[in-house]
């Protein structure tokens, strides 16, 4: 099985990230004891104090041939992070015990992960002062397929959502048309007595923007009560191999709520223009002769 093992300084706090510290508890990473994910302990059938031995890439000379390194190291603990990719694939042990292994330098280290509160301004400020040769990669671009597809499959949903509001305002052209030819002959009546073709349009409008508006507005105090449901509790299960993860995330973009809400009034306010303006264009005379 293949891995990546970490050197983490446990008596230093900030240098240990939280997924890492809550598996070590009370306990630290001395000597040559290791941490592994719940996946690699489930799959080997691990359990705490037992002697694991790993084969490092770094070749030792033996006779006439190069033999891989090996070390055998003390199962601590166990993490779970949530992402079965990442509990099946990352170990940690002590920093000093990887150096000794690697044969480094006090200093030297092939890679250096650094945590922080808001990673896409502070990658920049990194990067500014790297030397040549030396380069900062953020999660977001090591795992660009991943969010190049969330990406497509979020815009996919925004489609499709708003041909949904589009099939939906289809009802309100349908109820404002139908009102329309029933109130054909009150139409004509009032221009008749002097009311404008205007003021005949805007009521019309008035109506189905209320119609439009009131969806709107039960469809996103629905939709908020959705989102908070979903993410306070556990109701929808997924399957951990498939999607990485066994909870369901929920986030709120201010953005995407922005674009549907505009997306939606867009629609309401073209369905609700036309039979508004069927309405200002009945002929008041054949009307009132015919009906």
């Amino acid at each position: 099985e293949g891995g990546l093992l970490f050197g983490v300084n446990s008596a230093d706090e900030k240098q240990i990230n939280s997924v890492v510290a809550a598996g070590l508890g009370d306990r630290e990473l001395d000597g040559y004891g290791l941490l592994v994910g719940q996946g690699v302990k489930n799959e080997m059938m691990i359990n705490e104090n037992d002697k694991l031995t790993l084969i490092f890439t770094k070749n030792d000379p033996s006779g006439f041939a190069l033999t891989p390194k090996m070390k055998r190291f003390e199962v601590v603990s166990s993490f779970s992070s949530g992402l079965v990719a990442y509990d099946k694939s990352y170990l940690y042990t002590s920093v000093e015990a990887l150096r000794k292994i690697l044969e480094y330098d006090e200093g030297k280290f092939d890679g250096i992960h650094v945590f922080s509160d808001d990673p896409f301004a502070d990658i920049e400020k990194i990067s500014r002062e790297l030397r040549l040769g030396q380069k900062a990669i953020g999660w977001w671009q090591q795992n660009g397929n991943f969010f190049s597809a969330l990406a497509l499959e979020k815009r996919a949903l925004f489609i499709v959502l708003m041909l949904i509001i589009l099939v939906a305002s289809l009802n309100i052209v349908s109820s404002l048309l139908m009102t329309v030819m029933n109130r054909r002959q009150e139409i004509a009546l009032l221009l008749s007595l002097g009311a404008s073709k205007a003021e005949i349009k805007k009521s019309f409008f008035a109506l189905g923007a209320t119609i439009g508006g009131g969806g709107i507005v039960f469809g996103l105090v629905l939709g908020l009560f959705g989102v908070w449901l979903l993410g306070s509790f556990d109701i929808v299960n997924l399957p951990a191999d498939v999607y990485g993860s066994a909870k369901l995330p929920m986030e709120l973009s201010l953005l995407d709520l922005v674009m549907i809400l505009v997306g939606a009034v867009v629609i309401v306010a073209f369905s609700s223009f036309y039979p508004a303006k069927k309405a200002a264009q009945i002929n008041v005379l054949e009307t009132l002769r015919n009906e």
